[in-house]
């Protein structure tokens, strides 16, 4: 008689059970956060994620539309009438150029690889001591290192055209390259990552009769991998976009992304040309970022730094 006055229980909504379901498996992963939580995070990521990658996106299909795709208003972001003319007058243009194509992508490589090096070696032997080793003066050295990031390029601008004026760098292509080893952000991001290396592979060295330079190259810098690929992919984006304008005046000297700049202003009619520079120019940075990205994912959660 009772049975007949049982309720049977109510089933509840497949989708429910199959959300229930992935949560209770990855419940240990979000500790503190509710499944809504995870949700609108996830929603907020995604959102600025096709923001990020909307700028790409724009001058890839940028470079392959006729002129008269690139000056519609508003502007359209996928190209309806692909053409590789844009190329090819980018090719003729730099072509009749009184200095050689060759000679401004030579220039422009010189100045990655050599800034690229030098700010990987400085910023590493600089950091190496600082996070390994204490002695008078390293407390206020960490600190002026942290609070020199606040200064910005366009700050220090005036002082460094000094600087190289007065050893008379100006016009050659170290004048654009040392001003970017004085900046402290690959010795911060070294630091942060070395600084976690233990002191017991230190002491080993020690004891087996490794100098501090060996101890450097030998055991720092192999465990420090993560943090200095991401640091050469930082400095790549750097030197690779640098006009040297402030320093260059020779015309021989200057790098492909300073006459870059110069065919756009001959006006409008070379807006496809230009076009098709900027993907040319952003590809390099891009694809080394997309080769090393797990690296740089772990310098970056190591050093401490959000992007």
């Amino acid at each position: 008689m009772m049975q007949g006055l049982v309720k049977p229980k109510r089933r509840p909504f497949p989708l429910f059970v199959t959300i229930g379901g992935y949560w209770q498996r990855f419940k240990f992963k979000r500790k503190g956060r509710s499944l809504a939580m995870d949700i609108v995070l996830a929603a907020f990521l995604a959102l600025f994620g096709i923001l990020s990658i909307w700028p790409l996106i724009f001058i890839a299909n940028n470079a392959f539309k006729p002129l008269n795709e690139i000056l519609l208003f508003p502007p359209r972001l996928f190209v309806i009438n692909p053409t590789l003319a844009n190329f090819q007058d980018l090719a003729l243009v730099m072509t009749n150029s009184w200095i050689p194509l060759s000679r401004y992508i030579f220039n422009t490589f010189f100045i990655t690889i050599a800034g690229v090096t030098g700010v990987v070696l400085v910023g590493s032997m600089a950091a190496f001591p600082l996070a390994k080793y204490t002695f008078p003066g390293s407390r206020l050295l960490n600190h002026i290192v942290v609070y020199a990031l606040m200064f910005n390029a366009t700050v220090t601008a005036i002082p460094n055209f000094i600087i190289m004026t007065r050893i008379g760098f100006v016009d050659s292509h170290l004048a654009v390259i040392l001003p970017a080893l004085g900046g402290t952000l690959g010795v911060f991001i070294m630091r942060s990552f070395m600084s976690q290396l233990p002191d017991s592979l230190v002491e080993a060295a020690k004891i087996d009769g490794a100098g501090e330079l060996k101890i450097y190259w030998m055991v720092a810098m192999p465990l420090a991998k993560a943090a200095w690929i991401t640091l050469i992919i930082l400095a790549i984006q750097q030197f690779w976009g640098a006009t040297g304008a402030t320093f260059l005046y020779t015309e021989s000297l200057k790098p492909v992304s300073f006459a870059l700049t110069q065919i756009v202003q001959v006006g409008v009619a070379r807006q496809g040309v230009f076009a098709a520079a900027q993907l040319i120019m952003l590809l390099p940075p891009v694809l080394v970022f997309v080769i090393s990205q797990s690296n740089v994912l772990e310098a970056m959660a190591t050093s401490g730094i959000k992007g």
